[in-house]
């Protein structure tokens, strides 16, 4: 698959999933809670119609291809290259009809992140990076996106969806590293990332991912010169607790607290 014929396939993934998608944003939509007892975690109509139309898409052009997606399990998730599907991250947004949501689109190949892509269909925002450069595509024009290299805790901003889905000693430690910066906010989940990317929040820290909660936005945030681990320091692809940040120097510090 050549660069190019996969940014142009990645887009049509976009375009399908956003039309998809849209009929249902801001109506009367029912949403199913899939926790199982655990913290609210809806599902609805809306997940399942895009994630389904991009599997279509993939298995017509790419069959060889593996899928991990979230509504629909995987399928030859030990393919050379695999795809990463979230069709709504910020699903609790998306039924409080709040737009920080967006369809999580990447591809591994031989288990590592190599294309990512987050598109907001109602704002009309794409990031998209290779890992070796990110770009950004909506109402504020088409340009290349670069992480901000902030120095010290002291002046960053930092961002968690919610500390409250974090366990305990997890909490503690998130709570060490917000007690050091500039800023701290609540919210966002795969917006957040992007602005880590766009040069715009230094920090995000979180737990319990998903793999295809992550994958997509390990490209971008890469490409755009930042850094994404898991809390150890490794690969973030599997999910877990992940540290995504805009520069080494903010990276570094948040892991010594983190691991503290």
């Amino acid at each position: 698959m050549t660069p190019i014929a996969l940014d142009a396939f990645v887009h049509k993934l976009a375009t399908v999933s956003g039309e998809a998608i849209l009929p249902f944003f801001r109506t009367s939509l029912v949403s199913e809670d899939k926790s199982h007892g655990r913290a609210f975690d809806p599902v609805t109509e809306a997940d399942r119609a895009a994630e389904q139309v991009m599997r279509r898409l993939i298995a017509t052009h790419f069959p060889a291809h593996g899928i991990i997606g979230e509504e629909f399990g995987d399928e030859r998730a030990d393919a050379t290259y695999v795809w990463a599907l979230d069709p709504i991250d910020g699903t609790k947004s998306f039924i409080a009809g709040m737009p920080a949501w967006g369809t999580l689109i990447g591809l591994l190949k031989e288990g590592a992140p190599v294309y990512g892509m987050m598109h907001q269909p109602f704002i009309g925002e794409r990031f998209f990076g290779d890992g070796a450069s990110a770009r950004y595509k909506g109402p504020a024009g088409d340009r290349a996106l670069h992480a901000r290299d902030c120095k010290a805790l002291e002046d960053a901003i930092l961002f968690t969806t919610s500390p409250l889905l974090m366990e305990g000693s997890d909490r503690t430690a998130f709570q060490k590293v917000e007690e050091r910066v500039r800023l701290s906010r609540y919210g966002g989940d795969c917006y957040a990332y992007c602005m880590v990317a766009a040069g715009l929040v230094d920090l995000v820290i979180e737990t319990g991912l998903q793999d295809h909660d992550v994958i997509a936005l390990v490209p971008i945030i890469e490409g755009a010169g930042g850094v994404v681990t898991n809390w150890e320091g490794g690969s973030a692809a599997e999910g877990g607790r992940v540290v995504a940040a805009g520069s080494a120097a903010i990276h570094k510090a948040a892991l010594e607290l983190l691991a503290g």
